[in-house]
């Protein structure tokens, strides 16, 4: 298959254009490479690729209508992954337009080239924050997610409802994944992880949020890509038992459908901490923040659906998950303490 790939540069990206491109695929990568976070980690990422024959690389802006319509016309792609957004909760909150942008015109210019050019399948990424201000647990794609408390949640949301509107429209199957704090090799400095092992490493504080009183369903990154390829092959279709008189959120008379992408086995952020202390045998010094505006105490995944869908759920240990990621981070920056 012909796979159009955005966010190819990303954390997620990479890890799903090497497994696609070892099993025989073609990736059309897309990313603009923006300095949210450190350019030179993108390139590193996009040096593991770039030199595969079936991969080509497109260094353009998803919002760039022209350009992404062009692309799909001349590549005309079988499926598309994307994965391409303006990420961060925090982040939203400062700097609300680029969330517009970069979640919404973008992901308005991936549903028309998908309906203009056939695409059989559209598998994008949502997130957890979808949930929003939800305290049921878990987290199930059945529940009612009408109340984000971040812009960033919004627009993924948002997301999930044009992308309904083309599957019924136009009949383009679409799958979201509402990825659940995902973590592992070549991950994003922003997130926790990557920022606690610098401080860790320098002798610096960490800081944790809300007093460490913060629990996550922390999701290893091959969970992750095995999750997405399997929904990228299992082409989303119409659910024959939608009853619009009780309109269940997870599906549709359309070829829609909605899951979670979690590993089902919510962590104490404290816990957390621990195997990432365990992995490079310091003790980090902690300094205790307030919750963060945009922020929830807990996430916790219902991945009963997915596991139906298509026969996987995630299930890495988190232990072994931040020991995996010590080692590719000592590595990547040459350091052998």
């Amino acid at each position: 298959m012909k796979i159009l790939l955005t966010g190819a540069a990303g954390f997620i990206g990479m890890h799903c254009a090497e497994r696609l491109l070892a099993r025989g695929d073609g990736v059309i990568g897309v990313d603009n490479l923006n300095d949210y976070y450190e350019v030179s980690l993108k390139e590193s990422r996009l040096a593991r690729i770039s030199s595969h024959g079936n991969f080509s690389m497109h260094r353009i802006s998803v919002e760039d209508r022209e350009s992404m319509l062009a692309l799909f016309a001349s590549e005309k792609p079988d499926r598309v992954i994307h994965l391409a957004a303006q990420a961060g909760v925090r982040y939203s909150i400062e700097n609300p337009h680029a969330y517009i942008d970069a979640n919404l015109q973008a992901f308005m210019n991936i549903l028309e080239g998908c309906r203009h050019n056939k695409v059989e399948h559209l598998v994008y990424a949502s997130s957890s924050s979808v949930y929003g201000g939800n305290e049921k647990m878990p987290f199930s794609e059945h529940h009612s997610v009408d109340h984000p408390v971040s812009l960033y949640a919004a627009t993924k949301k948002a997301n999930e409802l044009m992308a309904h509107t083309y599957s019924h429209l136009y009949e383009l199957p679409t799958t979201g994944l509402r990825f659940f704090t995902v973590y592992g090799p070549w991950g994003r400095p922003d997130m926790a992880l990557f920022k606690f092992t610098a401080a860790m490493l320098k002798g610096e504080p960490i800081d944790v949020y809300n007093n460490g009183q913060m629990v996550r369903d922390f999701t290893f990154i091959d969970d992750i890509v095995e999750g997405v390829i399997r929904v990228l092959d299992k082409i989303a279709t119409p659910n024959p038992d939608f009853d619009p008189q009780s309109p269940d959120p997870q599906s549709s008379r359309a070829p829609f459908r909605v899951f979670n992408i979690g590993n089902g086995n919510p962590v104490p952020l404290m816990d957390y901490i621990g195997a990432l202390e365990s992995a490079l045998g310091i003790t980090a010094e902690k300094n205790m923040m307030p919750m963060q505006p945009g922020d929830v105490p807990m996430t916790s995944a219902d991945t009963t659906e997915l596991a139906d869908w298509v026969g996987f759920a995630p299930d890495t240990d988190v232990r072994d998950g931040v020991q995996r990621f010590v080692d590719w981070y000592l590595a990547y920056h040459g350091r052998n303490d």
